[in-house]
């Protein structure tokens, strides 16, 4: 398994979606994945719910959610203290990435 633990915010269980395909895919090149959804749901191993829990030792946060919904995750996001944060194509912030700027993120 990869030492780096990958937050995916927007899962989603429908395999249509992005944020499906991406943790199939970080799963079948063993990241060590976790993820939070608008409604609770499950990827291959991965279960996920709407909590923001505290994961620890968070290397990358992946955005699957669009800008107007992203405000609501600003210090949750920020508060895991990520190396990295991903804006997937549709994600793309100016606020939040100013703010993880900010944190050196």
């Amino acid at each position: 398994m990869s030492s780096q633990k990958i937050l995916v915010i927007g899962a989603s269980e429908n395999t249509e979606r992005y944020s499906n395909k991406a943790i199939r895919m970080l799963r079948k090149y063993h990241f060590d994945v976790v993820a939070i959804g608008n409604k609770a749901g499950k990827v291959e191993d991965v279960s996920f719910g709407i909590d923001k829990t505290a994961f620890e030792n968070i290397d990358t946060v992946t955005l699957y959610i669009g800008e107007k919904h992203q405000s609501a995750y600003y210090d949750y996001v920020l508060s895991l203290n990520p190396k990295r944060i991903i804006f997937n194509p549709g994600t793309e912030n100016d606020a939040l990435i100013d703010l993880a700027k900010a944190q050196n993120i």
